[in-house]
């Protein structure tokens, strides 16, 4: 496992939330693909069925799948694939098919050539309803650095496009003018789990390469680093020292909680909620997975959730989640929750099974 030595400071934590520092910015995307004219109407399906029937064409499919996503407005599942027969297969099954130009195997690739020639303020994801990856640039990216991104994206013809974002991405801890004291920075608790019978909670991993004692808002220390793992991933594992109440829930800040059970994996399309202890709770869509993002100094992070959730400094390490289903923590983004902003989040199912832990 991968870790960063940078200097320590002190962190705090307010209810379900966490004190330590960082900020961050991302971006998400929209675009058009081919399409073709049902021939059956789709069916109306929850989450957790277009889930099961997306994986069971996938596999059907084969290499003639090439990407899925839910469509919340109309409950459906939308499955792109490469040709009419493999249209006809996924509609009868109770899909919406849709007939695009690039496959999986030429977007991973296409992904490939990104990552080899990364640059810092960059984030890219592939986005299955513009059957295209999407290359996003913060307001740093500009002049040569900028050139060098259009003629990469350029040099993939239509397997890529560029968008720019006003923001800047980095990691949402807080410190510096957001806290008083420098010694101290601000995260937020993401979930707490258990690990060999006892109590620990997780959070982003750039939190814990900062922090080495969390505290509540009080100044009470609560727990101290187990284990972290940033850039590469973006997790933390932190074991509860102090006398606290741990329970398997998210603080909503209006006096209640959502109970939380499970862990699983989000789907894009999916309408969440995010819970941090700077802007509190606030709701989205995810827009992609296996996002990429260079935060730049050499932090780059793969395998995130994209959403179009606000997120600010502090809110770094909080929770993702639709009900009771623990999908991700914050890891970074761009905009804030006044004009707005997209926000990454590490996947919860990863760090549980990097750290043998479970939710509970």
């Amino acid at each position: 496992m991968k870790h960063r030595r940078i200097p320590k400071r002190r962190a705090v934590i307010a209810g379900a939330s966490v004190i330590a520092l960082v900020s961050a910015g991302i971006a998400l995307q929209t675009a058009n693909a081919s399409t073709n004219t049902p021939t059956a109407t789709p069916a109306t399906l929850t989450l957790a069925k277009a889930g099961k029937l997306a994986s069971s064409l996938t596999s059907d499919l084969g290499a003639k799948a090439a990407g899925t996503y839910y469509d919340a407005q109309t409950k459906s599942l939308v499955v792109n694939v490469l040709d009419e027969a493999s249209a006809r297969t996924a509609e009868s099954a109770g899909a919406k098919a849709k007939v695009v130009q690039n496959s999986l195997a030429e977007l991973k690739s296409a992904q490939r050539t990104i990552k080899g020639h990364s640059t810092p303020g960059t984030s890219w994801v592939m986005d299955p309803a513009s059957n295209k990856v999407v290359v996003t640039a913060d307001r740093t990216v500009t002049g040569t650095k900028l050139e060098k991104v259009t003629q990469l994206v350029k040099s993939l013809g239509g397997k890529a496009e560029l968008k720019q974002t006003k923001g800047q991405f980095k990691p949402f801890i807080a410190g510096g003018d957001a806290i008083s004291d420098p010694s101290i920075g601000r995260c937020s608790l993401g979930f707490n789990v258990v690990k060999d019978g006892e109590p620990y909670f997780i959070t982003a991993g750039h939190c814990t390469e900062e922090i080495t004692t969390w505290s509540d808002s009080s100044g009470n220390v609560i727990g101290e680093n187990a284990d972290s793992d940033f850039p590469g991933n973006d997790f933390g594992l932190v074991k509860y020292t102090g006398d606290v109440e741990h329970p398997s829930a998210v603080d909503l800040y209006n006096g209640s909680t959502q109970s939380i059970t499970e862990a699983g994996d989000a789907t894009v399309g999916e309408k969440v909620t995010r819970s941090g202890s700077t802007t509190q709770v606030h709701d989205g869509t995810v827009t992609g997975l296996d996002a990429t993002v260079d935060y730049g100094n050499g932090d780059v992070v793969e395998g995130l959730i994209q959403t179009d959730v606000c997120a600010e400094p502090g809110d770094s390490g909080g929770s993702l989640f639709d009900g009771s289903t623990a999908l991700g923590m914050t890891s970074g983004g761009s905009g804030d929750c006044t004009s707005g902003g997209e926000t990454f989040f590490q996947p919860v199912p990863e760090a549980l099974s990097t750290f043998g832990a479970e939710i509970g």
